[in-house]
């Protein structure tokens, strides 16, 4: 019964809030289909956490924030990856769209497996190897010690070691 009065209540939060949520992540993103994507994805996330919310704009506000920033980030190493590719192929001709989806399905994996470090560990590593914040930024920004952060990346780095050198 739980699952039900969730749904309802996540039912109610889209129906008084969606559109304000969709207005508001259009004003960033700048294009209607990605901010309706984004939206969808916010109550999403909601529906998977199962929690009850008391200030609906601000619980929704941040979690799609959240939701923009990982998109923003997976579409600049997207970027970066088929810009690389591109110039050690030598054109941008040679990309097609086989390698597009490639580099899709690689940048997913690299997802999937940030998605399985702890929250501060995975945000401390984004921001100090994606953003080029320096550790004592990331450290302000997360509220721990930047000895703390320099824990969490290394966690990171120990993590991504063991997967690729597990026997």
């Amino acid at each position: 019964m739980p699952a039900v009065a969730a749904t309802m209540d996540v039912g109610a939060l889209y129906a008084s809030h969606g559109d304000w949520l969709r207005q508001w992540l259009r004003r960033h993103t700048r294009c209607s289909h990605r901010a309706a994507d984004l939206a969808q994805d916010t109550f999403c996330r909601l529906l998977e956490t199962n929690e009850s919310v008391r200030d609906p704009r601000s619980y929704l506000s941040t979690v799609a924030r959240r939701i923009l920033i990982d998109d923003i980030r997976r579409r600049e190493v997207e970027r970066a990856y088929l810009a690389v590719h591109a110039a050690r192929m030598g054109e941008a001709d040679h990309l097609t769209p086989e390698r597009v989806t490639e580099a899709a399905q690689f940048l997913d994996a690299i997802l999937r497996l940030l998605e399985t470090l702890p929250t501060k560990a995975r945000q401390a590593f984004m921001m100090v190897r994606f953003d080029s914040l320096r550790y004592c930024d990331a450290a302000q920004a997360l509220g721990v010690s930047e000895r703390m952060v320099k824990r969490y990346v290394a966690q990171v780095y120990a993590h991504c070691y063991a997967l690729a050198y597990a026997d």
